[in-house]
């Protein structure tokens, strides 16, 4: 019998339900690397990326050693051409890490998946084996971050803009599951997910 290693990423929109997804996945023994902790990290931590980010968005970039997280919010999501420039600057490294956790995990796992939002807009699919994209309708996707108290609904509105449309993610995934109903109702998603990827890894 061969023994595939599986790479599968797990991406979503703002609001559907992807991190609640990949959470049932960590609860069922599986490591998930969650590629935005690692964005933030390199943000924070990162000389060279802080200074471009200055140099770009200004000095209020950062107060105190800290991210200045509502300041860039604004300048980045006002304007998608502050997309392009903080995801020039950011997405190099965060891949890079991410390939290396994902070798490390490899070594004592045969399926690692990694949570991105940004897996297509990131141009990160050749990195994977498959693609699992969580979605769910606007409507409840604003719902649920706004109530979460993450966001305003402008706030939400304009990060969702510039990501792009689910209904392009959907030709493009490998697997999709709709996140409109309950919490169990996701789980039981992901124990199907689990069953079909370890079916994939046990090739006869």
């Amino acid at each position: 019998m061969k023994i595939n290693k599986l790479k599968v990423a797990i991406t979503g929109n703002i609001g559907s339900g992807k991190s609640t997804f990949c959470n049932f996945i960590i609860g069922r023994g599986y490591p998930v690397i969650n590629a935005d902790d690692i964005s933030k990290n390199i943000l924070k931590e990162d000389k060279s990326v802080k200074e471009k980010v200055i140099k770009e968005f200004g000095n209020e970039s950062f107060i105190n050693n800290e991210i200045n997280k509502k300041f860039l919010a604004e300048k980045i999501f006002s304007d998608p051409n502050n997309v392009t420039k903080i995801n020039f600057i950011l997405h190099p490294k965060v891949k890079k890490k991410v390939e290396e956790l994902i070798r490390e995990h490899l070594k004592n796992h045969d399926i690692v998946f990694t949570e991105a939002a940004l897996i297509y807009e990131a141009e990160m699919v050749s990195m994977f084996d498959y693609v699992v994209l969580v979605t769910s309708d606007k409507i409840i996707r604003e719902k649920r971050v706004i109530s979460e108290g993450k966001l305003t609904r402008e706030e939400f509105l304009r990060r969702n803009d510039n990501q792009i449309k689910e209904e392009e993610k959907k030709k493009r995934a490998d697997f999709i599951f709709e996140n409109n109903g309950s919490k169990d109702e996701l789980k039981e998603k992901v124990n199907l997910l689990i069953t079909i990827l370890n079916g994939l890894v046990q090739i006869q």
